[in-house]
């Protein structure tokens, strides 16, 4: 047995190994590697990476091929294994300008660069050839690596991809590296099949501790490699009947071929099957071929012999709750049907076959001894797989991989089907179908009567009832139709008017965790609040966030998570808009002994003001009464951001003596580790103080009032629980927003935002991010101060 590169690496979830590159590089022909932005990540040890091409197949050594020198090595990292986009280049030349015969390169092993690349380095010696998997798209390169002596390695997909399918552009989360094989090929040796065969002497207590909690993580949010598809209830069984899921899969994938398997095992497991007596058949039709990108094996054979064809798509998990056996050939679905505790007979020989686990139809000679399922998990998703957030481009641990999953899984649960937006400027426009998800359809129209219409059209039935019990109602409906209205203009109108029509009207607004730069500029924001009931600032009715907090049953893993990412956001000094500003004075110094008071000022003409306080509703009076509570302190102003830039209402009187300073710039969440108290109306400084630990006094009712965590001057009947602080950021900055990449568009999840936000804040200090104030952005603040004015 060959000793296995990089070993550690996965068991820790990150490519935790030693770059190789000035012993030489990898030569590639797939344009779909090269281009893929996470290498740096995945296989930091392969790189740099050499791009090769072929004019023609490379059948024998006359064809010319051509190399260019690719460099993926990041110029700047702000933490091991990130990638600079930028890195990788579009190359366009010609098998002509080539002058190199096959024959020669693989005498010397050095990539003479082509003419029109001579200004890079002169040669690379290439020590290996890296191709996609086994598949014949790495036809050339294994041939390559073959004539010239050149070691294989395989890249594919892991095991836990993606929210959606490749083909609708969702990059994969998961790779896997092998130097022997490819999992899925049992006609020769793999990396995986070596780390199953060697469990019992390499894997020690803690990994497979690591294993059984990570199975029970994915079971808990029934994950598998794609996670887009929906719960789905099948029709009752058939009395006496037991039900059998064949998986079909999609016709030449190179597992079928791999696994030792051709069309005829497709049909005669699925005859094998239906002669099984007192078997209910369904035939599970592989989500590409539902999507109507490829074929499958057993369409036509399952509608000869009277099966059930299972074309819609469905959540795995659901359906093995609902079947009493499977049927595969090397489908992946076989290994977490193993994972839900159901019997699986494999007709090929996929990775998880040969140990004891299945009942297999064939045999595979190097594996003879049994593996228990947590042997054979360790192996394939912690010592096989590698793992990288896409959205941060960083090396990540399964567990956040999964965590990242279930929470894109949940956002676009609960927000697919149809949407109508009514009054959204063209700028929202561009952002919003992505907080949406991938399941979502958004029609923007120009007005409220507009919208009306459409419902109408769709509705048909006219009749009133409760907006909550219309809410329950319309989650539970398949594909349900909703309005989005902006919260700050949404008319009691529109909302008696939808539902009369009996849909539901959702109100949305900026999340907690928004941006670098502030929204009254036009920066787009990184979340966003979606709800149904109200809005969180609206004290006058519930919201889902506080039925949330008041109802749900918080587990320690939630505890544990919501403190790990406050203890970073308090540790980085994120804020909602993250505006870097000046350097804050001393203010110890400046009180003398004093009391630090802090009052955060608010836009007064906001929505939160109307509808969240019921006495001071102005800067003004707020700061009268904090003097009034502090006669002694030093009292310190901030106004809000957009009041300063003069976009939106909210000035105080300069005199009077209500305040000892006013600070304009600065970031916020610096300035709370000077202060004792904090003093506001109902602004969301007053939460970030909280999570700061900074006592809190409330003159309205926020989000974060009446928990028994701020001293309150108005109190909420309807809030009779007392929660922890990380009980509150677990609602109110896990649970609660929808969060978008913004260079995907994709949907992710908080931890994943304060990374880019983090990365953001640092390019914008290196002067690598575009400038705060565009062109754009100054003469939007132009016109606005012309035409528009103070709001």
């Amino acid at each position: 047995m060959r000793a296995l590169p990089c070993a550690s690496h996965a068991r820790y979830g990150s490519a935790d190994v030693t770059n190789d590159a000035n012993s030489g590089a990898s030569l590639c022909f797939s344009s779909g590697i090269y281009r893929q932005p996470l290498l740096a990540c995945f296989i930091p040890e392969l790189l740099p990476l050499t791009r090769g091409r072929t004019p023609f197949s490379c059948q024998n050594n006359d064809n010319l091929i051509i190399f260019k020198k690719l460099s993926f090595t990041p110029r700047r990292r702000t933490q091991p294994g990130t990638l600079n986009g930028k890195n990788v280049a579009k190359e366009r030349h010609s098998a002509a300008s080539a002058t190199n015969t096959l024959s020669e390169l693989g005498a010397s092993k050095k990539i003479n660069v082509a003419p029109e690349f001579a200004g890079q380095k002169p040669s690379t010696n290439i020590i290996r050839v890296v191709g996609w998997g086994h598949k014949p798209t790495a036809k050339r390169a294994r041939q390559y690596a073959l004539e010239q002596g050149l070691p294989y390695v395989a890249l594919e997909d892991g095991f836990l991809r993606s929210l959606t399918l490749a083909s609708a552009g969702y990059p994969g989360m998961a790779m896997v590296v092998d130097h022997q094989g490819i999992y899925y090929d049992a006609r020769q040796p793999s990396d995986l099949e070596q780390l199953i065969n060697e469990a019992p002497t390499r894997q020690e207590e803690a990994l497979l501790a690591h294993a059984r909690a990570a199975l029970e993580s994915l079971r808990m949010h029934r994950l598998s490699k794609y996670n887009h598809a929906p719960e789905r209830k099948l029709p009752a069984r058939k009395p006496g009947m037991q039900r059998l899921l064949i998986v079909d899969q999609t016709a030449e994938d190179a597992s079928v071929v791999g696994g030792m398997a051709s069309p005829e095992t497709f049909l005669a497991m699925l005859r094998e099957a239906c002669a099984i007596e007192g078997a209910e058949v369904w035939v599970k039709v592989h989500p590409d071929v539902i999507a109507g990108k490829k074929r499958g094996y057993l369409l036509e054979e399952a509608g000869k012999l009277g099966c059930t064809l299972l074309s819609d798509d469905i959540n795995p998990w659901c359906l093995f709750e609902q079947v009493d056996g499977v049927h595969v050939v090397t489908s992946q679905l076989g290994f977490e049907a193993l994972m839900a505790g159901l019997p699986v007979t494999c007709h090929g020989m996929p990775f998880y076959a040969g140990w004891g686990l299945t009942d297999d139809r064939q045999q595979c000679l190097r594996r003879g001894q049994s593996r228990t399922l947590e042997q054979v998990f360790a192996a394939a998703y912690l010592e096989y797989s590698r793992y990288a957030n896409p959205y941060t481009q960083q090396s990540a641990t399964l567990e956040e991989i999964i965590q990242l999953l279930a929470d894109q899984k949940r956002m676009a649960a609960r927000l697919a089907g149809h949407w109508i937006a009514p009054g959204y400027s063209r700028w929202k426009r561009n952002f919003l179908p992505g907080f949406l998800g991938p399941l979502a359809h958004c029609d923007f129209v120009k007005s409220d009567a507009i919208a009306l219409q459409k419902l109408q059209k769709k509705a048909g039935v006219t009749f009133a009832h409760d907006p909550q019990a219309m809410s329950q109602r319309e989650q539970q409906a398949p594909h349900p139709t909703r309005v989005l209205s902006w919260a700050s203009r949404t008319t009691a109108e529109l909302e008696d008017s939808v539902i009369a029509h009996g849909c539901a009207l959702w109100r949305i607004e900026d999340g907690f965790l928004r941006s670098v730069g502030l929204g009254v500029d036009l920066t787009r924001p990184l979340s966003l609040i979606l709800d149904p009931l109200g809005m969180h600032f609206d004290a006058s009715r519930s919201s889902i966030l506080e039925q949330w907090l008041m109802h749900h049953d918080f587990t320690a893993a939630e505890l544990g998570r919501a403190r790990q990412l406050r203890e970073r956001l308090i540790t980085l000094g994120l804020s909602k808009y993250n505006s870097e500003g000046d350097e804050l004075p001393d203010l110890r110094a400046m009180a003398k002994g004093r009391d630090v008071i802090l009052v955060v000022g608010q836009v007064e003409s906001d929505a939160s003001i109307r509808h969240a306080c019921t006495g001071i509703r102005t800067n003004q009076a707020l700061l009268e009464a904090a003097r009034k509570l502090h006669p002694e302190s030093y009292v310190i102003y901030k106004p809000h951001p957009d009041v300063v830039t003069g976009g939106r209402s909210g000035e105080v009187a300069t005199e009077g003596g209500t305040y000892d300073l006013e600070l304009t710039t600065g970031n916020i969440s610096r300035l709370f580790e000077q202060v004792d108290h904090v003093h506001t109306l109902c602004s969301l400084a007053g939460f970030e103080a909280l999570i700061r630990d900074v006592p809190v006094t409330t003159h309205g009712l926020p989000f974060y009032a009446g928990w028994g965590l701020t001293h309150d001057l108005v109190e909420c009947p309807r809030r009779t629980r007392h929660l922890s602080v990380d009980a509150l950021v677990a609602g109110a900055l896990i649970e609660y927003p929808v969060y978008v990449a913004p260079e995907h568009g994709h949907l992710c999840n908080a931890e994943t935002v304060v990374t880019i936000l983090e990365q953001q804040r640092d390019k914008l200090r290196r002067g690598t991010l575009k400038p705060a104030l565009p062109w754009k952005t100054r003469l939007y603040r132009g016109y606005r101060a012309l035409f528009i004015g103070k709001h």
